[in-house]
């Protein structure tokens, strides 16, 4: 069974690997500020910059995440998920050129908004590509590769960002775009998408190719069928509130991305050098980075093989409550110090507490929602659907950025992370309560379950 599996996977591995390369770059640009704002802020940097440079530096990556939202849907449905998924591509290495080019912040501006752009239209674009060329039993553990090299484009970043110049490190960027171009120009387009276009001969052509196999026309059929049920229902970007079953989907994947960001990862992974070196940590800022990142991605690629072992539910709960552990050490750690206690014995807690964290959140929070925004919308608003949850995990993180900011102006470092652990064991109830397993489920099964109809 396994052997047969194996057999019939090899080339969707592919396919996915080719199509998720530039998430090392995205990667990449998430985590650019931590280590680059410091050289940037050096005596030797040829560009200067103010403490607002900073935050629009942080920033404007989300306002260009938000402004590529306007396209990608339309991208998809015009030119279909390959050309989509390659023009991303082509707005990464543009990013990377720009950066490299150390002409001055006003680059950096454009540069970041557009890796902005590029990260949207990727993190919209890929997850449905996976989702409709993987076999279900293989679904869970293919749609985990975009946060999984992401991670290790966070780690990349944070290796060479502080002991390289910016151009070498855009060198870097700019090389995984460039392979992703060349590389996921020879694969095929999802047979899902082909099929809406009206090519069955070509996605038939495409499933044989995926599974390795010419006799596929028993799953053909069970596509076409799907597909044509799916385009029946009414596919304008309301229905995807209208319809009970999409407004499901939609708020499933609206609270998680909620639940990614007030757990505190984009407060983590663009200030990480900072806020370790206010913990007066005992480990030097720039190596606690490398540590957590490569922690992260170690975990990930653990929640990579345990999603279609253990399901989608169990591991965003068991994160959720482990990463608001975490933060609760965290927050207290910074209360303590705050309250003008001497906590140099403890000066190691604040490391331990983002490893912990680190960790917890990429075993399930951090990795299984990328998974079901691939899985939960149908064909008819896959695209909207998708598009619009990334308007809430763009808004979600800068309103996070912004709140993180605040609370540490007004009330201190502690009190960001008090609500960061609650927000995480919200994410919990929520998910034992509301979220479908999808494990080993085709995508209409999915349909049928979040309509209320699926029996076993």
């Amino acid at each position: 069974m396994k052997k047969e599996l194996i057999k019939k996977s090899w080339r969707q591995l592919l396919a996915v690997l080719s199509a998720t390369v530039c998430t090392i770059s995205d990667g990449m640009h998430y985590g650019w500020t931590a280590p680059i704002l410091p050289q940037l802020k050096g005596n030797d940097s040829s560009i200067e910059i103010t403490h607002t440079d900073e935050i629009w530096l942080e920033n404007i990556y989300m306002a260009g995440i938000l402004a590529g939202l306007g396209i990608t849907a339309w991208l998809i449905i015009l030119f279909g998920i390959k050309f989509t998924i390659l023009l991303g591509a082509g707005f990464h290495l543009i990013s990377w050129i720009l950066i490299g080019s150390n002409l001055g912040k006003e680059v950096l501006y454009v540069a970041r908004f557009i890796s902005g752009i590029a990260g949207n239209v990727a993190f919209v674009s890929v997850p449905m590509y996976i989702g409709e060329i993987s076999d279900k039993n293989m679904r869970g553990f293919f749609g985990t590769f975009i946060f999984t090299l992401s991670l290790l484009g966070l780690l990349v970043i944070y290796s060479i960002g502080p002991y390289v110049s910016i151009t070498y490190s855009s060198i870097v960027g700019a090389c995984c775009a460039l392979t992703q171009l060349v590389a996921f120009s020879f694969m095929p387009e999802s047979p899902y998408c082909l099929l809406v276009k009206g090519k069955k001969e070509k996605a038939l052509k495409s499933l044989k190719w995926l599974r390795n196999d010419k006799e596929v026309t028993e799953e053909m059929d069970d596509i076409a069928k799907a597909v044509e049920r799916q385009q029946s229902e009414k596919g304008r970007f309301i229905d995807v509130f209208l319809i009970k079953s999409n407004r499901k989907a939609f708020l499933t994947i609206a609270v998680l991305n909620f639940s990614q960001h007030f757990s505190g990862i984009s407060v983590f992974l663009m200030n990480l050098h900072t806020i370790l070196s206010d913990a007066a940590s005992i480990v030097p800022s720039d190596k606690a980075g490398i540590i957590v990142s490569a922690v992260m991605l170690l975990s990930g690629i653990l929640s990579s093989i345990a999603v279609d072992k253990i399901g989608r539910k169990i591991l965003i709960i068991g994160s959720s409550i482990v990463t608001g552990f975490s933060l609760l050490i965290f927050a207290g750690y910074f209360l303590v110090k705050e309250m003008g206690y001497d906590v140099t014995p403890f000066n190691w807690l604040p490391l331990f507490s983002v490893i912990l964290y680190s960790i917890a959140f990429k075993f399930g929070l951090g990795m299984v929602p990328i998974v079901l925004i691939g899985e939960l919308f149908p064909t008819s608003v896959k695209a909207k659907g998708m598009t619009i949850s990334d308007i809430t995990y763009a808004l979600f993180g800068l309103f996070s950025i912004y709140v993180y900011m605040y609370l540490v102006d007004a009330f201190g470092m502690y009190v960001p992370f008090f609500l960061f652990a609650v927000c995480c064991y919200v994410a919990a109830i929520f998910v034992a309560l509301y979220v479908p397993e999808t494990k080993g489920k085709t995508l209409e099964e999915i349909q049928i379950i979040l309509k209320g109809q699926y029996q076993k």
